[in-house]
């Protein structure tokens, strides 16, 4: 039997990978997934505010999240195992971009791209804001960006599940493990080494190690610009209605959207604020200091708000462009990368399983070419950035 195929990590995208490789009926292979905390209680696919938009500044994310949305929409025949289909609670209601003057431009450009993409966008004045969204105030606004169709959020951690046992029905293997070396023969990963003293063979390993990725690329040589970013969540209530509300994101950067009959919102800390591998204990002070008094500035309804909860997870953030960093290492013939999604891996998941599944077992992209997305970039210091940071 030959070696397997090793995924170090067992979160959404490495389940991703693993349930599109055992559903390919070219693959004849194994797969053995490597999760060192198979609780995920400290996982990003578990803490994601797990949300999906097509409302990005790259086309290369905007195809990405339309393959997830279709994925997403279809779930229940995907991922079904024994007539038991999962539910993700998928609600398309939308995102909305908000935009000062000064933000105006960038909105516009992006809109372009996300139309020439096929994405379902409408560009709104503030007058067709106030009429839309009577709860909002669009005070300092001078346009919004609202997705009709194809956004929304769903059940994240359902996801993870359902792709799990979805991979495990068609054969995968998931261990509870964590790799702590990686064994190397000239351009090639031979095994990998497991901190209960077990060794490995593999044929390809992919690295889908989530926020820790760039601890698992520097056991193998690799430099990858991926660290571990603390993201919080705010969940609120709200005496009033806010019928239709979208996900939105306000020019200051605070966001937020429904959650059941409560709302969860949040905001990126500032640059010199947001160190690597922050504990992931909530800042209760960040919501005082900034998410309040901007929800409260937008919505006048959530002047009254009371913080009832929150929790904090990791992006994994690249710090070179913001974008994911996905396919072979030229260095590596059979070393892949699935990382440095800087928080929207959630939703591009599908995709990068399908793609990586596909470079396995076909040797190249067949559904969609993810080749902007490859390690080349980096090391030419050629940045593709996303601007749509959320």
């Amino acid at each position: 039997m030959s070696d397997p195929v090793v995924i170090v990590g067992g979160g959404a995208v490495g389940s991703a990978v693993a349930y599109f490789l055992a559903a390919d009926p070219a693959f004849d292979g194994r797969i053995v997934v490597l999760e060192r905390d198979p609780t995920y209680a400290r996982a990003s696919s578990a803490l994601s505010a797990s949300s999906i938009r097509q409302q990005f500044s790259t086309p290369i994310n905007i195809a990405l999240s339309r393959f997830g949305i279709a994925f997403l929409r279809a779930a229940g025949a995907h991922l079904a195992v024994d007539g038991d289909a999962p539910a993700l609670g998928l609600t398309e209601r939308g995102y909305l971009f908000l935009a000062a003057p000064a933000g105006l431009p960038a909105l516009e450009a992006s809109h372009r791209v996300q139309r020439a993409a096929g994405a379902d966008v409408a560009l709104l004045t503030p007058g067709a804001l106030r009429e839309r969204f009577a709860w909002l105030a669009v005070d300092g606004l001078a346009a919004g960006s609202l997705g009709l169709s194809g956004e929304g959020w769903f059940d994240g951690y359902a996801l993870l599940q359902a792709l799990k046992r979805k991979a495990r029905a068609l054969g995968a293997e998931y261990r509870a493990a964590e790799v702590v070396a990686l064994e190397r023969a000239g351009d090639r990963i031979t095994a990998v080494h497991l901190a209960d003293g077990v060794r490995l063979a593999c044929g390809v390993v992919v690295n889908a190690a989530g926020p820790w990725a760039a601890r698992v690329a520097g056991l193998a040589g690799i430099d990858l610009p991926v660290r571990a970013r603390r993201r919080c969540v705010f969940v609120f209530a709200c005496r009033e209605a806010l019928p239709g509300c979208p996900l939105v994101i306000d020019p200051s950067g605070v966001w937020f959207r429904p959650e059941g009959a409560r709302f969860i919102g949040g905001v990126a800390p500032p640059p010199d604020q947001d160190p690597d591998d922050a504990p992931l204990e909530p800042d209760e002070a960040l919501f005082d200091a900034v998410v309040w008094p901007a929800l409260a500035a937008r919505v006048p309804a959530f002047d009254a708000i009371k913080l009832q909860h929150a929790w904090a997870g990791y992006y994994e953030y690249n710090t070179f462009d913001q974008n994911g960093i996905v396919g072979r290492h030229p260095a590596l013939a059979n070393f892949l990368l699935a990382n440095g999604f800087s928080g929207h891996g959630i939703q591009q998941a599908p995709a990068v399983g399908r793609a990586l599944a596909e470079l396995i077992v076909h040797a190249r992209y067949v559904s969609l070419d993810l080749t902007p997305l490859g390690i080349e970039r980096v090391l030419a210091g050629a940045p593709l950035r996303e601007h749509a940071i959320v």
